[in-house]
């Protein structure tokens, strides 16, 4: 996993190694029974079942780190974040961000384009329950890892959704940065801010699924706020 990982070249040549990572059996046999039960609402539809790569461009100066595809979301897809809820309110808030072209993402083949920003999650494949186990995340640790060192020259801040992205980006930090993560660890909060003096500022943002945004805990507004910050943090008009 490691060599394969570092192995890649490009953002290009990183997503057909990531769409291609069987490490993980409990994972891969979550991701290929959903894809074969299916959500009765997408029973026609082929379901992608394979590890989901990032989205957004190569000069990206805002990263925007989530945890994992969603079952009958990314997992259905092949895109990270498009065709479920989560998506519904993450790229509205993009787009009225003016970091994406349109406020929806339905398909990989829908006309979404990201200005300034990437898209990437600390663990590649759907997990049972949105819960990757401890051993899961390191072992998909070195796809993220490299992901950020190709766009390591242009990266000056990461959204973090939620307190999982949050935790994972430190081991990140050290293995791409060389920079020695804070001790102790900042807590994790909406609207949590750290910032180094050689790598990106970390913005925390309650994530985007169902449960916060449903119950209000997570508004357009509150989003708004922590996308206008990444903004001004990574110098983008």
């Amino acid at each position: 996993m490691v060599a394969r990982a570092a192995r890649a070249t490009d953002l290009a040549d990183l997503d057909g190694a990531v769409s291609d990572c069987f490490a993980c059996p409990r994972l891969v046999a979550w991701r290929e029974e959903v894809a074969r039960t299916k959500r009765a609402a997408f029973r026609d539809q082929e379901y992608w079942g394979r590890p989901v790569p990032g989205l957004g461009t190569s000069d990206a100066r805002i990263g925007i780190l989530g945890l994992a595809p969603a079952a009958h979301g990314g997992n259905r897809t092949g895109r990270i974040f498009t065709g479920d809820r989560s998506g519904d309110v993450l790229f509205a808030a993009l787009h009225r961000a003016g970091l994406a072209n349109q406020p929806t993402s339905v398909a990989a083949d829908d006309g979404l384009a990201l200005r300034d920003t990437r898209i990437f999650a600390a663990v590649r494949c759907a997990p049972p329950d949105n819960k990757p186990t401890p051993a899961e995340r390191d072992t998909c640790a070195p796809w993220l890892h490299r992901e950020v060192a190709l766009i390591r020259p242009t990266l000056r801040v990461v959204v973090a959704l939620g307190a999982f992205a949050w935790a994972a980006w430190w081991p990140t930090l050290r293995e791409v940065y060389g920079v020695r993560p804070p001790s102790p660890r900042p807590a994790f909060g909406h609207g949590a801010h750290w910032s180094g003096t050689t790598a990106p500022a970390l913005l925390g943002c309650y994530h985007v699924s169902q449960q916060n945004t449903f119950t209000g805990r997570l508004t357009p507004g509150m989003l708004d706020d922590v996308f206008a910050r990444a903004k001004q943090l990574a110098g983008v008009d």
